[in-house]
């Protein structure tokens, strides 16, 4: 494991190849599991804020639950996360034509109608990032429905680390980042 500033960070991270194959899984990170994606205390204003530019782009479905439960929900450690439809996709899932499932937030922020890309769970996955007050843990989960960017990691060679170099310096910044590449570089001297 490395130490970056205040974050521990598992050797997953630095070991493991992943690119996302949309063509091959269709976005099934948004529609599987059991709980919404996790969500920080400070994103919710920012989702009650964006939500009129972010309902266009949702399902009929994902509207309803977002009158009817808000914005955000709880997950069994009465965390906030995203609200679920039919305790199955994101509320804030969008189907392409081609059967994929695409975030709505991100699809306004890419149209230019909101500055906030999508919640930054979902921006770092597979990344998970747990607080423990004095310290984060930053671990790569590994799930079945992202073997696909497993094998396009490995063929393209794109560690974790890179894949998601923009998310981690949203999450974390500039400096924390270029800490862990000298650490990263210095592990492989």
């Amino acid at each position: 494991m490395l130490i970056v500033q205040n974050a521990i960070v598992s050797e997953d991270v630095v070991d493991r190849c992943f690119c996302c194959d949309l063509a091959q899984c269709k976005g099934c990170c948004c529609v599987e599991g059991d709980f919404g994606a996790p969500l920080l205390e400070e994103e919710i204003p920012i989702l009650e804020q964006i939500l009129s530019q972010v309902r266009p782009y949702m399902t009929e479905e994902g509207r309803r639950v977002v009158d009817n439960e808000g914005v955000s929900s709880l997950d069994n450690a009465a965390d906030p996360c995203t609200p679920l439809v039919d305790n199955r996709e994101c509320a804030y899932v969008a189907w392409g034509s081609d059967g994929t499932a695409y975030c709505a937030i991100e699809q306004a922020y890419r149209n230019g109608c909101i500055a906030f890309p999508k919640p930054v769970s979902c921006h770092l996955y597979p990344i998970r990032v747990d607080d423990f007050g004095e310290f984060t843990a930053v671990n790569y989960h590994e799930w079945d429905v992202c073997s696909c960017a497993r094998i396009k990691g490995k063929e393209t060679g794109i560690p974790l680390y890179r894949y998601l170099e923009q998310p981690l310096i949203r999450r974390f910044g500039q400096s924390w980042y270029d800490e862990l590449l000298e650490q990263i570089a210095g592990m492989r001297h």
